[in-house]
């Protein structure tokens, strides 16, 4: 008989409903059963497309006496990650405070009240790899809790007390300058991988907004090194296992230093976060690579993670009929089996799959380490691998509609659309963007989640709040649609009333959100911008295209804690810092004023869009009132004799009108050295 989770709107707590473990979900109600039972809590955090979450549930969750155990001695709390990064953020705290790392899954016992007094992340069925057996840890903690209670409690207060005393997150006096920046650049150099690319070793971890920054940096100052980086590594993820060669798009994250085995998991902000940035490595260079890989990866959005309701779906799972990567992988024969002798004879070499192997059993991940010497044939057989892989059991889908992540997906695919001359993809950016305004917006606030075309119960945090309205800039730049800025400006009006922390940074939660045992406040990039620094952008943005003093200043204070982060730890301040890099540069206010359907002033956008400043903002309308909502950069602008013209501004300065095309390009190329 299924349990509580079956109610769940959660894709990975739906996963879950068929286990004999009595779940609750996080609320009140988990809580009080701890408390009128007189048991700990017991909060198992994971996600859906996490592997070692399903190796897990297998093992213990689905095992009968483990299960009836746990329903005797604890209340087990399910939480999706996703969903509630809030409450997985202050237990992540704890875990990595008692045992000095984390992960997911991540396991925690906490007093009926809440307080962690034992932390874990994975735990086997049996003793194994030195750690103790699931079993094990259940028994230890339920005698404890029975025959030590002061103990527990003791621990639990001294936990929040002592996560407490580490107070709000320090913040630098001022965002990073140009010295700052190129003193980050520096660091990252030292960290670099010059054989493999990437930074570090393994497992490798697609660096996207660090290479997002070192395009800027380069852009401004002509630093050779900073190029070499990104593109190094650029090169490396696109070529080797991590990017899916037949139907695009990337996997969470390299085991080895050489990006040749996978995570197989797909992530939509990994692939949102990727897209943006090898387009703007092709817009910078013209390397065809980026071009492809961005297109490529913009179709596998749009042909595998679309809901029917025009949002994006979070991730697909990395493992199908119970084996990671079985859905990607192939042996020579499954290529001979799909293209004959000679064609796979050919795919083979051309793909690095060997009878050996790089993965599992004998089988390869796919390589694509050099440009076929027949396009036509690689054509035809990437097609061919294409149709017979979608015969196979493909892995799960978590179909939830995360806004965070849709945001950056539809910045990416708004400047895809346009820069690519793809309409198609402009169009699904629109509709992600409706989606997110019409259906995540209750009662004038945020909420997190949809499925299904209905609001989820949790809260937007912060990053919900900048990443969407990053997604809805990019919206109004790209259609000239007022109702994007404004419902943008609405969000961001969130940000400074409800998430400030009164020091010039923010919380990841509302002033009037669930109270926790520790208000969450991250600064720091991870696989996603930190709220902070997404909010950041957004607020930079907004100012740009509005003349908001009020948000500018909110951008540049919440910048500082960049600047401590810009020469210690650059790879966890990617975001952080590529924000800096438009900050200095101004960031460039572009506004086209003429007829959109004039060919000339389609030629002046088209201008505009392809420039390298780094977070230039793009106006475009027609000359004469202004409609209402539309950015103020449009206000008091004309023509220019008769003509259609653009009007470049920097620095609270402003360059003389132009109407060539040519003369505005080297407006909005950042001038090197600038």
């Amino acid at each position: 008989m299924p349990n509580r989770l079956a109610r769940a709107t959660s894709p990975y707590l739906q996963q879950h409903r068929d286990n004999p473990v009595d779940w609750w979900e996080w609320g009140v109600e988990a809580f009080a059963e701890a408390r009128r039972r007189d048991v700990p809590l017991l909060l198992s955090v994971g996600y859906a497309a996490c592997h070692w979450c399903h190796v897990m549930a297998h093992e213990s969750f689905e095992d009968a006496a483990t299960a009836a155990y746990m329903n005797e001695r604890f209340v087990n709390v399910k939480v999706d990650r996703e969903e509630r990064p809030d409450v997985d953020a202050v237990y992540m705290e704890a875990t990595q405070a008692m045992t000095g790392h984390g992960g997911w899954p991540m396991t925690v016992f906490a007093t009926p009240d809440g307080r962690p007094f034992y932390c874990g992340t994975y735990f086997p069925p049996r003793p194994a790899h030195r750690m103790p057996s699931f079993r094990q840890v259940l028994e230890a903690v339920a005698d404890t809790w029975a025959t030590r209670r002061e103990e527990v409690e003791d621990a639990g207060t001294r936990v929040v007390e002592q996560l407490s005393a580490r107070g709000g997150v320090p913040s630098g006096p001022q965002p990073p300058g140009p010295d700052q920046l190129a003193a980050a650049v520096r660091r990252l150099r030292a960290e670099h991988d010059a054989e493999r690319g990437g930074f570090g070793g393994a497992p490798k971890f697609p660096p996207s907004m660090v290479l997002e920054m070192l395009l800027r940096h380069h852009a401004l100052t002509g630093d050779a090194d900073a190029l070499a980086m990104a593109e190094r590594t650029l090169v490396a993820m696109a070529r080797g296992g991590m990017y899916d060669q037949l139907g695009g798009g990337f996997a969470r994250y390299s085991v080895d230093a050489s990006w040749v085995v996978p995570h197989f998991e797909k992530m939509l902000y990994d692939n949102a976060l990727l897209l943006r940035v090898y387009l703007h490595w092709w817009r910078a260079t013209g390397d065809p690579l980026g071009r492809r890989v961005a297109e490529e990866t913009a179709d596998f959005l749009l042909r595998e993670l679309r809901t029917p309701e025009g949002g994006f779906a979070s991730a697909l799972d990395a493992d199908s009929e119970g084996e990671e990567g079985r859905f990607y992988v192939w042996t020579p024969q499954q290529l001979f089996d799909v293209l004959g002798v000679d064609d796979g004879a050919w795919a083979a070499d051309l793909l690095e799959v060997t009878p050996e192997g790089t993965f599992e059993h004998g089988s390869s991940v796919l390589q694509l380490l050099r440009d076929p010497d027949d396009a036509a044939r690689w054509a035809s057989v990437r097609a061919r691998l294409l149709a017979a892989r979608a015969g196979r059991v493909r892995p799960g889908r978590d179909d939830k509609v995360v806004l965070a992540w849709n945001g950056l997906a539809v910045a990416a695919l708004a400047e895809a659309g346009e820069l690519l001359g793809r309409p198609d993809l402009t169009a699904a950016a629109v509709a992600a963007g409706e989606l997110l305004v019409r259906v995540h917006v209750v009662d004038g606030r945020l909420r997190r989640v949809s499925r299904d075309g209905v609001a989820g119960a949790p809260a937007g945090v912060l990053e919900d709040h900048g990443d969407g309205a990053e997604g809805l800039l990019a919206l109004h730049q790209v259609t000239g649609d007022p109702r994007w800025l404004e419902a943008a400006g609405a969000w961001l009006d969130l940000v400074l009333e409800r998430f400030a922390d009164g020091e010039g940074g923010f919380h990841d939660t509302a002033d009037d959100a669930e109270a926790l045992v520790r208000r969450p406040q991250d600064p720091t990039d991870g696989a996603t911008p930190s709220g902070r620094s997404a909010a950041a952008g957004a607020l930079l943005s907004y100012a740009a295209l509005t003349g908001s003093d009020r948000h500018r200043t909110a951008a540049e204070a919440a910048l500082g804690v960049a600047g401590l982060l810009a020469e210690q730890a650059p790879r966890f301040a990617g975001w952080g810092l590529a924000v800096a890099e438009a900050l200095v540069d101004g960031p460039r206010e572009v506004a086209v004023v003429g007829d959109p359907a004039d060919p000339a002033t389609a030629a002046l956008r088209a201008t505009a869009l392809r420039g390298t400043a780094p977070g230039a903002v793009l106006a475009v309308g027609a000359p004469g009132a202004a409609p209402r909502g539309a950015a103020p950069l449009l206000e008091g602008r004309d023509l220019v004799g008769g003509a259609p013209a653009a009007y470049v501004c920097r620095h609270f300065a402003c360059e003389r009108p132009v109407t060539a095309p040519d003369e505005l390009a080297a407006l909005v190329l950042a001038r090197r050295g600038g």
